[in-house]
């Protein structure tokens, strides 16, 4: 994507050339909306979607989907996974109770007891959700395991052909339990990412946003420069737009360090063109983070 503004209402950082640094603008508002001349839309799909047949979405690109498909799914992730701790026993057992008798039995118990906590952390998380008292600080939540227990998550859907959904569920997740947080940071300490694929109507009312609350815009073309991006800038804070394949990953690399919201974009064109994204609830984020 190529953009050019003037009297740009947020600033818009544009990715660098290979080997330039990323250009970060002021932060100073001089309008009250950026003022678009100019995009140049391709679509180089990005790593995520390169089995893509180029036939239509499904649902027009928008997998909204229930929190509980994330839990159903993410119950069946930690099922296999203890059967599979449990299948490993099963297997050394006898070989191992040739080195040493009790070995077998310490290995059980080891095993029953990570089955155990897993278990009980998921009941607690699960409680956290739906219930009105957060169980668990968010470095044991949203900030910690449950990041693992996503892109494990999301590899299992993968398997049913579900991946989508099941991934739009688990950023509802999160973001639910990142939400009742109510997190606070300056305007210059938030930073908004964005994808190059954006249509015009929804980046211009991203700028819009952004301007109105003086909070600097990245444009991030791939996943490494945003991770550049927010080494370099420091925020203490991150709205991030991106579709449910990218922000799985995103979240994963990045909101055990620094304080995430997801936001999911619908994409009526197919992946990595023209996508739109709810515009009242970025503006409710942006402004949850920055107002008193």
């Amino acid at each position: 994507m190529q953009v050019d503004s003037k009297d740009a209402g947020a600033s818009l950082d544009i990715p660098p050339r290979r080997g330039e640094r990323p250009q970060f603008m002021g932060t100073t508002v001089r309008a009250k909306k950026a003022e678009l001349i100019h995009i140049e839309v391709d679509r180089r799909l990005g790593h995520e979607w390169d089995e893509w047949n180029g036939k239509p979405l499904p649902n027009a690109g928008n997998y909204a989907a229930p929190p509980s498909r994330f839990f159903t799914y993410a119950a069946l992730t930690l099922a296999a996974m203890n059967a599979a701790l449990f299948a490993t026993w099963f297997v050394l057992a006898p070989r191992l109770g040739t080195i040493w008798e009790a070995l077998p039995d310490g290995m059980l118990l080891s095993f029953a007891a990570i089955a155990i906590i897993s278990w009980t952390w998921f009941l607690l998380l699960t409680a956290s959700f739906y219930g009105p008292t957060l169980l668990l600080p968010e470095r044991l939540a949203e900030r910690g395991p449950f990041l693992r227990l996503m892109m494990w998550t999301s590899h299992v859907a993968r398997r049913f052909g579900v991946r989508d959904w099941v991934e739009h569920a688990a950023i509802e997740v999160y973001n639910g339990l990142a939400e009742r947080r109510r997190r606070k940071v300056g305007k210059g300490e938030l930073l908004v990412l964005i994808p190059r694929c954006l249509s015009k109507a929804t980046l211009d009312g991203v700028l819009d946003v952004a301007g109105r609350y003086e909070v600097p815009v990245f444009v991030a073309t791939r996943g490494q420069l945003a991770r550049r991006a927010i080494r370099e800038r420091r925020p203490r804070a991150v709205v991030a737009v991106a579709c449910e394949r990218d922000m799985v990953s995103g979240l994963h690399d990045v909101a055990g360090k620094i304080p995430v919201l997801g936001l999911t974009m619908q994409l009526p064109a197919g992946p990595c063109k023209d996508a739109t994204v709810d515009m009242v609830k970025f503006e409710s984020w942006v402004k949850s983070f920055v107002e008193d």
